[in-house]
C-alpha cells in the first residue's frame, strides 16, 4: 500500500473522529506542520528537494506526518508531486508558489499557518489582505444562501413574487456558477435605491476632486488638499471614508511621483514643479459611499511623466469600455493590461480595486492583470472601482515601513492612477465618479 493511502486510511479513520486520540494526533501535526512552514518560509526562493524519509529526517518528523505534509501542500507547488504513489525512496521537490500557498492557506482556515510572521516578508500586507479577501469570496458561495420559493417575496424588496421578479435573473448567475465560474452573492448586488444613494454620494465625491483642481499648483503642501477636501465634504453633508480607515490618520490620499498610491498628506510636503500627483477621494453620504482619483500635472513637467499620466488614463477608460453585463472582471483586467504593457509600463499586482457601496471597502478583489474569462461575473447591479496603479518601471513595489501606509515603486521611478467607480447596467455600465 502506497504511503498516502496509510497515512490516510489511520489520520482518517472512524475511531479518530471526535476522540481523544484522533484530537492528540491533530494537535501534534498541526505543530510539526507549523514548523516546517516556519523554515520553509524563511527562505521561500529555495526549493528544497530528496526522497520523502529524507525530508523527514531533515525536518525532523515521523515519516508519517511528512506525508501527510507533502499531501496538505501539494496544490501549493509548482510542479505537483506524485503523492498518490510514493514511498520512502521516491524523489519529491518542494518549489512553492508563495501566493497560492497562501491562499490555500486561508481557504483551510489555517489561520496558525497564513499569520507566520514570515508571510511578512513574503506578501505586502496589502496583498495578504487582498489574497484573504480573494479566497472568501471565491467558490459556489450562492448555495449558501437561502432558497427562495417560487411564490415567495423577491428578495430584492419589490414586493413582487420572487417568480415574476427574480428568478429568471438567479437561475441565470446559477448557471455560470455551474460552469465553475466565480459569481456575485445576491448581498454583492445594489438594488435600484442604493444605486441611486451611491450616485448621490459621487456628487459629493465629484464636487471634492472639482474643488481640488482649483488649488493644484506648484508651491502648496498637501495638508492644504486634505483641507479643502475636509471643508467641501462636510459642507455637502458628506463624510471623508478615509479618516480613521483602519487607522489611517487623513481625509484624503495625496501620491506624489514615485509614491503609488496612500500617500499622507502633510505640511511639510509641498508640491514642486514638474511633479505628478494623485489625489484619491472617497466619500460616505447617507450611508453610501462613493471613490475616484485624478491626476495631477504640477506646473511644467517631463513629457515621460505626461506620458504616463495619460496612458494610465486610457488604461482606466479601455478598462471601462469592457465593462458589459455577463462578461467578467478579467475582460476588463486584460484590456487594462495590455494596452499598459504596449506603451512599455506595469501594472501593479499587489493592490486593486474593490466593491464599493454599502461599505468602502467591499468584495470583490479587483485585480488589473487578470486574464479575459476569469474573476467574477460581471452582473447588473454590481457596483465597483477601476483604479489600475501603471508604473514606469517594475511593478514590485513596498510599504513605507514607519507609517505603515505609504506604497512606493521598488525601483523608485514614477507611477500614476486614475481611479472611477461603475455600476454594471443591463446595457454596459454606468461611470459614478470621476
Amino acid at each position: 500500500m502506497a504511503l498516502l493511502q496509510e497515512w490516510r486510511d489511520y489520520a482518517y479513520a472512524e475511531d479518530m473522529q471526535n476522540s481523544k486520540k484522533g484530537e492528540e494526533l491533530w494537535k501534534n501535526y498541526f505543530e510539526l506542520e507549523r514548523g516546517i512552514y516556519e523554515q520553509l518560509l524563511a527562505n521561500p526562493e529555495e526549493v528544497v528537494e530528496g526522497t520523502v524519509e529524507g525530508l523527514a529526517e531533515k525536518y525532523e518528523v515521523p515519516l508519517s506526518m511528512m506525508v501527510g505534509f507533502l499531501d496538505g501542500i501539494n496544490d501549493s507547488l509548482k510542479e505537483p508531486n506524485p503523492i498518490d504513489t510514493m514511498e520512502k525512496d521516491t524523489q519529491v521537490k518542494l518549489d512553492i508558489d508563495c501566493e497560492k500557498l497562501y491562499y490555500n492557506m486561508v481557504e483551510c482556515n489555517a489561520e496558525w499557518l497564513y499569520t507566520l510572521p514570515q508571510w511578512d516578508e513574503i506578501l505586502t500586507k496589502e496583498r495578504q489582505k487582498e489574497l484573504y479577501r480573494k479566497q472568501k469570496n471565491s467558490g459556489t458561495v450562492r448555495n449558501e444562501e437561502p432558497k427562495v420559493g417560487r411564490n415567495e417575496p423577491c428578495p430584492c424588496g419589490s414586493g413582487k413574487k420572487y417568480k415574476t421578479c427574480h428568478m429568471a435573473f438567479d437561475e441565470k448567475i446559477h448557471r455560470y456558477e455551474l460552469e465553475g465560474h466565480m459569481v456575485p452573492q445576491r448581498g454583492m448586488l445594489k438594488s435600484r435605491e442604493q444605486i441611486q444613494g451611491i450616485r448621490e454620494s459621487s456628487v459629493v465625491n465629484i464636487a471634492v476632486l472639482d474643488a481640488v483642481d482649483k488649488i493644484m499648483a506648484p508651491g502648496i503642501n498637501t495638508q492644504m488638499i486634505d483641507d479643502v477636501v475636509c471643508q467641501v465634504t462636510a459642507s455637502m453633508g458628506g463624510i471623508p471614508a478615509p479618516l480613521n480607515y483602519e487607522g489611517y490618520p487623513k481625509s484624503v490620499c495625496t501620491s506624489i511621483n514615485q509614491v503609488v498610491c496612500h500617500g499622507i498628506p502633510s505640511k511639510d510636503v509641498v508640491l514642486q514643479e514638474g511633479d505628478i500627483v494623485n489625489v484619491d477621494v472617497s466619500t460616505l453620504y447617507k450611508g453610501y459611499y462613493s471613490d475616484s482619483s485624478r491626476m495631477y500635472c504640477i506646473g511644467k513637467v517631463s513629457p515621460e511623466k505626461e506620458k504616463l499620466v495619460r496612458v494610465a488614463r486610457e488604461c482606466m477608460e479601455k478598462g471601462i469600455a469592457m465593462v458589459k453585463p455577463w462578461g467578467f472582471l478579467g475582460d476588463m483586467s486584460q484590456a487594462v493590461n495590455d494596452y499598459a504593457k504596449q506603451n512599455g509600463y506595469s501594472v501593479v499586482v499587489d493592490i486593486g480595486g474593490h466593491g464599493i457601496g454599502l461599505e468602502f471597502h467591499e468584495e470583490p478583489f479587483v485585480s488589473y492583470v487578470a486574464k479575459a474569462g476569469t474573476e467574477m461575473l460581471l452582473v447588473p447591479g454590481f457596483v465597483f472601482t477601476i483604479e489600475p496603479m501603471v508604473n514606469m518601471g517594475t511593478n514590485e513595489i513596498y510599504v513605507d515601513e514607519e507609517d505603515n501606509w505609504t506604497v512606493y515603486t521598488a525601483d523608485g521611478k514614477p507611477s500614476a492612477q486614475w481611479e472611477v467607480t461603475v455600476a454594471v447596467t443591463e446595457e454596459g455600465c454606468e461611470v459614478l465618479t470621476w
